[in-house]
């Protein structure tokens, strides 16, 4: 399975009209789903032993556990993801009496990701095929019009091997 990415332009640096453009790759809209504890929990159910009851069951205890753990002020590390930590946004005063509690006007869910996770784009990667690297295919003008799909020729159904037409036959 790959992303699919696109190009867009913007100024090099916002806000200033004598800028240079530049080119960015960002995921092409629409190409993303959100998979809820259900649809996990159907992927896990297929890939063991557990019934999907059991799996959602561990699953909303485990998210309420890390909240507890969370609002203690705690980090919570889970192997092979990372950890959650929580940070603060409190405006400066100049008066120490004047810096109290009610200041607080955020409470921040931060993660930081684990180094086994870390994906990797598999076009620079060093091993092929590896559990974290991930495939990008730049979707093209012509692809988003319908024309072709991710900026390649269709293969030739007459011909299955890919090969140009047989210079003997």
């Amino acid at each position: 399975m790959s992303v699919s990415v696109v190009r867009y332009m913007r100024k090099k640096r916002l806000g200033i009209e004598s800028s240079p453009n530049i080119y960015l790759l960002k995921q092409a809209a629409g190409t993303s789903k959100i998979y809820d504890l259900d649809a996990l929990a159907n992927d896990i159910e297929m890939a063991g032993s557990l019934s999907k009851e059991d799996i959602l069951h561990v699953m909303k205890s485990f998210v309420r556990s890390i909240r507890n753990v969370l609002k203690e002020g705690n980090k919570v590390r889970v192997d092979g993801l990372g950890i959650f930590y929580i940070t603060l946004t409190c405006p400066g005063v100049e008066v120490e009496k004047d810096c109290t509690i009610k200041n607080i006007s955020r409470v921040n869910l931060r993660f930081k990701v684990a180094s086994t996770l870390r994906l990797v784009n598999d076009s620079l990667a060093t091993t092929r095929s590896a559990p974290n690297n991930v495939e990008f295919v730049l979707k093209t003008e012509t692809a988003a019009t319908g024309d072709n799909t991710g900026g390649t020729t269709p293969p030739d159904p007459t011909n299955p091997g890919g090969d140009e037409d047989d210079p003997n036959g």
